[in-house]
């Protein structure tokens, strides 16, 4: 069963980007980085007997997952569509498309419709593999360079509300380059929407429907999978929180219901425990919810447990977490800041590293 659908607003996702960008997040390759050895597979490890009682943090590195792209159904130019902002956009040549977003899910739905070959360039957040040789048009992480966009001389844009200064696309806009704004809500329930929005925008409905079903699948066969070593009774089921710093910023946030996260912790057959004490979206953290929610397990962006020395640095900091059982057992589980909560059609496997990080610790490392 899938998680709850997420109802989250727009807001949430400008304000996730303008945390990123307050705190001038360095963006790293989805994975953890070239050099970080991948998580091994869910189905190749053995789950620990009781994960609550495992003592130590572990690292969730996805594994490359190669773009396969559906190129069968054709491509009907013009194609126009209303945007999530409700502009009515018309898309005439999709010969250089450039795609935007925070999560650098924009871009991979692309080259999974088999369109990669005209994307001319690329966001900081789009690291996987095929991508990698493209020229980046954002700069102090997430910024956008009208400069580097306007050579990059795209004839259609992909973007939603996580960049800034909206400004640069406006300019766009006035350039005469098409501008499709897709919805910036992200969660595990909402990619088979966001393929679709991308493939009418580029003309190939029928492709992105063949896309979403088979993602979407491939989501519901993990949490499937998933659910077969999770703990069945409520009340051993292990209680999460997504947990975002950036200590040179002295930026916390707790991600609680609505926030895409939650839906995370769901089909990780984890208790979001940020919903019990009803923590809505992104919001600054405080010692009393961190005490009162006592999770037995915080996940972090590993840019984000660095910025504060690793575990050791994260109680310093925020000495409520060693009030809660995550922080007694330095149960933190951290994967790279543009994987984590991508939400696309590498979901599956982000979900099988960190179930593997959640349920078999050790082997991931």
């Amino acid at each position: 069963m899938r998680p709850r659908r997420s109802r989250a607003i727009g807001a949430l996702a400008v304000a996730l980007a303008a945390a990123l960008m307050l705190s001038s997040c360095d963006a790293t390759a989805p994975g953890g980085g070239a050099d970080a050895a991948a998580t091994p597979p869910l189905s190749e490890v053995t789950p620990l007997s009781d994960p609550a009682a495992w003592e130590g943090p572990s690292t969730a590195v996805a594994a490359h997952t190669a773009v396969e792209p559906i190129t069968d159904g054709p491509q009907a130019l013009p194609a126009t569509v209303v945007d999530a902002q409700g502009t009515e956009v018309t898309v005439t040549d999709t010969s250089r498309i450039l795609t935007l977003d925070i999560y650098g899910s924009l871009s991979r739905i692309v080259f999974e419709l088999g369109l990669g070959e005209s994307v001319v360039a690329r966001d900081t957040s789009s690291g996987f593999a095929e991508a990698a040789g493209l020229p980046v048009v954002t700069e102090n992480g997430h910024d956008l360079n009208a400069e580097a966009i306007l050579d990059a001389a795209p004839t259609v844009i992909l973007t939603d509300t996580s960049l800034g200064p909206w400004d640069t696309i406006l300019q766009m806009r006035d350039a005469g380059i098409p501008v499709v704004v897709v919805d910036s809500h992200r969660s595990l329930e909402n990619i088979g929407d966001l393929v679709q929005q991308v493939a009418g925008a580029l003309g190939v409905a029928e492709r992105g429907t063949a896309l979403a079903a088979r993602t979407m699948a491939e989501v519901d066969a993990k949490i499937a999978e998933i659910a077969a070593i999770a703990p069945a009774d409520p009340a051993e089921k292990l209680r999460m929180m997504f947990l975002y710093v950036r200590g040179q910023s002295g930026v916390y946030y707790l991600f609680g219901e609505e926030s895409g996260a939650d839906s995370l912790i769901e089909a990780l057959g984890g208790v979001d425990v940020a919903g019990e004490i009803g923590w809505q979206g992104m919001r600054p953290v405080t010692d009393e919810a961190l005490v009162d929610a006592n999770p037995d397990l915080l996940i972090m962006m590993t840019k984000g447990l660095e910025s504060v020395g690793g575990v050791d640095g994260l109680v310093e900091h925020l000495p409520a977490v060693a009030q809660t059982d995550a922080g007694r057992h330095r149960r933190i589980v951290d994967m790279s800041d543009t994987t984590v909560l991508s939400f696309g059609p590498a979901a599956a496997g982000v979900l099988d590293a960190l179930a593997v990080a959640v349920y078999a610790p050790e082997a991931a490392g």
